[in-house]
């Protein structure tokens, strides 16, 4: 029996299918079928399930909305992954894309998704996309697709050495131990609540907790577990990439702050958005989210990323600028 279709077309396995991949091994699933009861992941039956309209043309709606209530950027590049890559054929994988934000994403209406197939060559593919709501432009999109090449010339950075996810807390487990404390300040109460109530679909394990949540200033950088909640599979890797794009978006541009934690934040958003994939990988595994902020200034932050497999292979770089605009106090001020 043909393995159901799902995130718009990209088709992923069967509940028994098995599972083997690069960087697989660190899931009770690795290898083997799904267990029993095993939930497919909301990130492929529903965040990043694009309804098609016409050619080259697709609708997509939201599972999360921030506190901000504007739409997770996360979402709008994933989606935007999916629709140019249902553009290209199954012979090629996504190696890059490019994102700018230009406008702020309404959470009450669908989003639509409309490709142009900019090039089509013999070992490059260029897609543009661009997503849609009330007549205007919120995100522009360019995505490439290559064949897949060999090349003697090969190297990467060598990933962090660091406690593996077994043996760390998540962020959830970590915020629940934290709301015990009788000594707690009440807005952090706030705002740890805040947290435990989102329904995001990423699992989240911080390598160093005392400094997640913690109020001081530090370093602008983190390192931090990640992988999709849920079941994914082996299936196409361009589904891998569209998961990755979701999951690479969230909690990034903090990475920025970390510094800056004396200064109340009013207003953050994400200006552009770019990937590059290195190496298969499966999103429904833990990575290693390597980020850091080598530069802030002029109310806007820039952030670095390197997602790692376990076996120490780079598979994903990513990178972000955002405007962060920050309440300054009288003393700072310049009126």
């Amino acid at each position: 029996m043909a393995a159901p279709a799902s995130a718009g077309g990209f088709r992923v396995p069967a509940a028994g299918a098995r599972a083997e991949s690069p960087g697989s091994g660190d899931r009770p699933d690795a290898g083997q079928p799904a267990p029993a009861g095993d939930l497919r992941s909301v990130l492929v039956t529903s965040v990043l399930s694009l309804e098609p309209l016409d050619l080259d043309l697709f609708r997509g709606r939201h599972y999360w909305v921030p506190a901000t209530r504007r739409l997770f950027g996360g979402q709008i590049v994933g989606q935007a992954l999916v629709a140019a890559a249902k553009a290209v054929g199954e012979d090629v994988h996504a190696h890059s894309l490019h994102c700018y934000f230009v406008r702020a994403g309404d959470p009450t209406v669908p989003v639509l998704y409309q490709v142009e197939r900019t090039r089509t060559g013999k070992s490059f593919s260029v897609r543009s996309v661009k997503a849609i709501q009330h007549g205007k432009p919120i995100l522009i999109c360019q995505a490439s697709f290559q064949q897949t090449q060999e090349s003697p010339v090969q190297h990467q950075f060598t990933m962090p050495t660091v406690p593996p996810p077994e043996e760390l807390l998540s962020q959830e487990e970590l915020i629940q131990k934290y709301l015990q404390d009788p000594n707690l300040v009440e807005k952090y109460r706030l705002g740890l609540n805040k947290i435990l109530a989102q329904e995001v679909p990423v699992e989240i394990k911080p390598v160093s907790p005392s400094k997640t949540f913690c109020q001081l200033s530090q370093e602008p950088k983190q390192l931090l577990w990640v992988r999709a909640r849920g079941y994914i599979g082996e299936c196409d890797m361009k589904l891998h990439c569209c998961v990755a794009a979701y999951i690479s978006d969230y909690a990034f541009l903090g990475t920025a702050l970390l510094p800056h934690r004396q200064h109340p934040v009013k207003f953050m958003v994400s200006l552009d958005h770019s990937m590059w994939f290195h190496a298969p990988f499966r999103a429904d595994h833990w990575m290693l989210y390597e980020c850091e902020s080598p530069w802030a200034g002029g109310c806007r932050g820039l952030v670095h990323g390197r997602l790692w497999r376990r076996d120490g292979v780079l598979a994903v770089t990513c990178a972000q600028e955002g405007v962060i605009r920050v309440t300054q106090s009288p003393a700072e001020s310049k009126l």
